[in-house]
């Protein structure tokens, strides 16, 4: 009782609902009498009344009590629902009860028994009204506030995901938004009401009504739906002006805390058009399990995921190899804190560096190697050729060779659809690395495959990070031309197809994932500022920079000899190796090496030499 009473306000706010409660007894009494003779005083005969009055203060006491063991003077009634509906009316049960058992064994103080129910039915009425009616009041005070100073909201889905966003925000004073309409695709919902808030139509209409109810604010609360259907509602609720939340999948909200606090705002991903690419890694992880892995590039966006998935699938030993000591302690720290269990080793040191990576392989004797030690930036590539080659194609082979000599089970090496028909030396150096690879799988006991994607959603030097920024400072934005489109994919997906890469890998193959249709960047663009709140061209605007020197207007994902065959995943495909002279490209490596150490400034035309298919676009 101390610590109920400790508070103030909370004592007095506590000690009036009590002498309301009270109150509420004797006019349920009374109630019970007059509704029992017809509503008239005169037809009360005097023994009846005299007899409640007579109890009426035992009732009071035994009432009170009854509520505190209830928790009636404990509920804060502005979140008021069913459960605390079915407190009062317990705890109302139970005091009728009371009241009927201490009339009886006072036999001389008796009433007629239908007053007992009318008794229980009038003290639920007026103590609900006083609970309930309390919040009723503060709610719509706070929509007449919310009206004048805050967001009129828009739900879409009229489904459980909708009804707990719509009680949360209700219950949230501090939100100062107001539910105006609920919309959903299913026609039977429409005229119905979630919380008091009316489903007023279909999602094709939400212009109309963005208009109709002056709508600021969009809320998607489908989580179930897919992706392509998600897309779709954001491209109708895009042309509105609207800010744009979104209630992420299923599986974030079982893994989740709060509804509300989960809504986010619409992604770049939420736009892609399909649904993201799920493989269940815990059935094909086995093959890491116990084993030592080692990744180079492992601070990098894609290399550190690689690391949190090994640790999370019980590796045996994880050794991180990364040449920048920021992203490597950035990611020993985390690994430390979220795996303290993991035998851990980080490591400073470079691919070019031949004798540093052969002791590191001779010291660890690795099983399995994800190799995403890379220079991937195309513009700066293009300025400095000479250092992409020596990094990814020189970083690459002395790395293969380190694995083949210490007998390394399983070399994964991060390529890019930049590799097919390259017009870029960062693209060329990538395909020089897939043939090294499928070169070296033939003469080694390591199974060595390459795994190919497009742009990474959020990696490091893409081209969100940039729009964002780009935003944040008032524009413009720049795009290079109005035609390039990109395949996008998120850094799970690459990540996930990567590890199902080493799963799959019998030795030579070039993984390919299905990433659905290629994402016009120029619409990118203009949905990137839509969802930020802003108008394309009018708030920000855009630019067109031309294309840059190695750019494509789009890419491509196989080469016409690769052909493609199927895996067990539908979505992940293999291209077929296509056939060298690998003695002789043996050859042209040594050469390049040789005289790229040299500095020159006509190195394309001996890549050109060793990549057929590489065509130097200087445009820019």
């Amino acid at each position: 009782m101390k610590n109920v009473f400790k508070d103030n306000r909370l004592f007095i706010r506590r000690l009036f609902l009590v002498v309301v409660d009270i109150m509420m007894v004797g006019a349920a009494s009374v109630a019970s009498l007059l509704l029992r003779f017809n509503l008239t005083f005169e037809s009360i005969q005097e023994d009846f009344f005299e007899n409640m009055i007579s109890y009426l203060p035992i009732q009071m006491a035994v009432t009170v009590v009854v509520f505190f063991l209830f928790k009636l003077y404990s509920s804060i009634w502005t979140f008021a629902s069913i459960n605390e509906l079915e407190n009062v009316i317990i705890a109302c049960a139970i005091s009728s009860g009371l009241y009927y058992i201490g009339l009886q064994l006072i036999s001389p103080w008796i009433i007629p028994r239908s007053c007992y129910l009318l008794y229980f039915m009038c003290i639920t009425a007026f103590v609900g009204a006083t609970r309930f009616g309390y919040r009723a009041i503060k709610l719509a005070r706070r929509r007449v506030r919310d009206r004048k100073t805050g967001n009129n909201v828009m739900i879409v889905g009229a489904g459980e995901a909708a009804n707990m966003i719509i009680r949360e925000m209700i219950a949230n004073e501090d939100l100062r938004k107001t539910i105006s309409c609920v919309l959903d695709d299913d026609v039977n919902k429409i005229g119905n009401y979630i919380q008091g808030i009316k489903v007023v139509g279909t999602t094709d209409e939400i212009p109309r009504y963005v208009e109709k109810y002056n709508i600021n604010e969009i809320i998607i609360a489908i989580p179930s739906a897919k992706r392509e259907r998600i897309s779709s509602i954001i491209n109708i609720a895009k042309t509105t002006e609207c800010a744009l939340k979104i209630l992420p999948g299923i599986r974030e909200i079982v893994e989740g805390e709060g509804e509300l606090s989960k809504v986010r705002n619409v992604e770049v991903e939420d736009l892609l058009g399909r649904d993201p690419i799920e493989i269940d890694l815990d059935s094909i992880m086995g093959y890491v399990v116990g084993k030592t892995a080692l990744v180079t590039g492992g601070g990098g966006s894609i290399g550190s995921e690689i690391c949190r998935q090994l640790a999370g699938h019980g590796v045996g030993r994880l050794i991180i190899v990364d040449i920048y000591e920021n992203n490597a302690y950035d990611i020993q720290q985390e690994l430390k804190i979220t795996h303290p269990e993991l035998d851990l080793v980080v490591l400073i040191a470079s691919v070019r560096n031949t004798l540093r990576i052969k002791r590191i392989f001779e010291e660890y004797r690795p099983n399995i190697v994800f190799h995403a030690a890379a220079h991937k930036h195309v513009p700066l590539m293009e300025v400095s050729p000479n250092e992409a080659i020596k990094n990814n194609v020189f970083g690459t082979l002395k790395t293969v060779r380190a694995a083949d000599e210490s007998g390394v089970e399983k070399f994964v090496l991060i390529s890019t659809d930049k590799a097919v028909n390259p017009t870029n030396i960062m693209g060329a150096t990538k395909r020089l690395c897939e043939m090294i690879v499928q070169t070296y799988n033939k003469r080694s006991n390591t199974e060595f495959v390459a795994v190919r994607f497009g742009n990474v959603l959020g990696s490091n030097g893409s081209v969100i990070p940039l729009f964002k920024r780009q935003i944040e400072e008032g524009g413009p934005v720049t795009v290079t031309h109005p035609d390039i489109i990109r395949y996008f994919m998120t850094i799970p997906e690459a990540v996930s197809l990567v590890l199902q890469a080493g799963a799959y890998a019998k030795g030579g193959e070039i993984f390919v994932l299905d990433m659905g249709e290629p994402v016009k960047i120029l619409d990118l663009a203009e949905n990137m500022i839509r969802l930020s709140g802003y108008v394309p061209y009018r708030d920000i605007d855009i630019k067109f920079t031309g294309l840059r020197p190695g750019e494509k207007l789009y890419e491509e994902l196989l080469m016409k000899e690769e052909g493609m065959r199927d895996t067990a995943n539908k979505l992940i495909f293999i291209g077929r190796p296509i056939e060298i002279d690998e003695e002789k490209f043996l050859e042209n490596l040594s050469e390049l090496y040789r005289v790229v150490l040299t500095e020159p400034d006509n190195i394309r035309t001996l890549v050109k030499k060793l990549v057929p298919t590489y065509k130097p676009n200087t445009q820019g």
